[in-house]
């Protein structure tokens, strides 16, 4: 580990960065939040894993290799960095304002705020890739879960991890983040984990330690899977039980924020989803190399950047 992630590492730990505060006002502002997001961030590494990925997803685009440009023309967010913010937006929401220490979060609010911000969120960018029975969702004047076991709960969780103070109340939180769509055990127990990994790397337990936890708590096979058996016949699944237990794969076996995200891209499938997932965990041990953040902060939508400085802001006031 460099010098450069040891200490990102350490800002990670107290869930805090150095980066600007502030609302967006006129592109000179804008240009100068930029900047800053040169700076440690938190849950820019799941929208990062998801840019990187996008060039590759389907199995037509799938690149079966670590050896590809890490970002490229066709670079860009989808539905799994737009869920990820209105998530982000709802955990806050759930507090009552943005000012934790105001309140302890509230499970019913939460839960009404994560329903009215992925439909705001979604409507705000409707083609973004989401799902057929989602973009029904989405639209729905009385949206209910529809017993869903595929991956968006897991790809949408990560700021569930950031957010709270115990690993009760990670998953908790990310069981209710997943249950106003993904009802389904297998949706629900893939949110869960992402989020308590994403906890246990903020709060300095080792990789080996987080994978015994999840291998243990939620019965994915982590410690019988390899990159390297897996990359020959995955294909496309939008399943949780099909794309979690393979991001974990690639964040055990990876030693870097970047290593995982390429590992992740060469299993191919779902590769936007997959890299999302298991970056989102790498960030929270790794922290994210100031390129990678600035690269992908630079194909960010303005108003998706506003939304990601007001969570880093929440977390770090914690």
């Amino acid at each position: 580990m460099t010098e450069h992630e040891k200490k990102m590492k350490e800002v990670f730990r107290k869930a805090a960065s150095n980066m600007c505060r502030g609302e967006l006002e006129g592109e000179t502002a804008q240009k100068e939040q930029k900047a800053s997001l040169k700076r440690d961030t938190c849950l820019l590494g799941a929208i990062a894993g998801d840019t990187i990925g996008a060039p590759y997803e389907f199995d037509c685009n799938n690149i079966k290799t670590t050896e590809f440009p890490l970002f490229n023309r066709a670079s860009e967010w989808t539905d799994d960095s737009v869920m990820t913010v209105a998530v982000a937006e709802a955990v806050m929401a759930g507090f009552a304002g943005d000012h934790p220490d105001a309140c302890k979060p509230d499970p019913a609010l939460t839960e009404k705020a994560m329903v009215s911000s992925m439909q705001k969120w979604g409507q705000a960018f409707p083609y973004a890739g989401y799902g057929s029975n989602f973009r029904y969702w989405l639209v729905d004047k009385n949206p209910k879960p529809y017993n869903s076991w595929g991956n968006g709960s897991a790809m949408r969780v990560s700021a569930v991890g950031w957010a709270y103070d115990t690993l009760e109340e990670v998953e908790k939180f990310a069981e209710i983040s997943a249950r106003v769509t993904h009802n389904h055990p297998e949706g629900i127990n893939g949110a869960k984990a992402v989020a308590a990994a994403i906890f246990l790397g903020r709060a300095g337990k080792s990789k080996a330690e987080i994978l015994d936890y999840v291998e243990k708590t939620y019965g994915y096979p982590i410690s019988q899977m390899t990159c390297d058996e897996i990359r020959p016949a995955y294909h496309m699944d939008e399943s949780c039980q099909n794309t979690v237990p393979q991001a974990f794969c690639a964040f055990r076996e990876g030693n870097s924020f970047e290593e995982v995200a390429r590992l992740a891209v060469s299993l191919g499938g779902d590769s936007d989803t997959l890299c999302c997932i298991a970056c989102a965990m790498a960030e929270a041990v790794y922290g994210i190399p100031a390129e990678i953040q600035q690269e992908t902060v630079n194909r960010l939508d303005e108003r998706m950047l506003k939304a990601l400085v007001r969570f880093q802001d929440f977390v770090a006031c914690k």
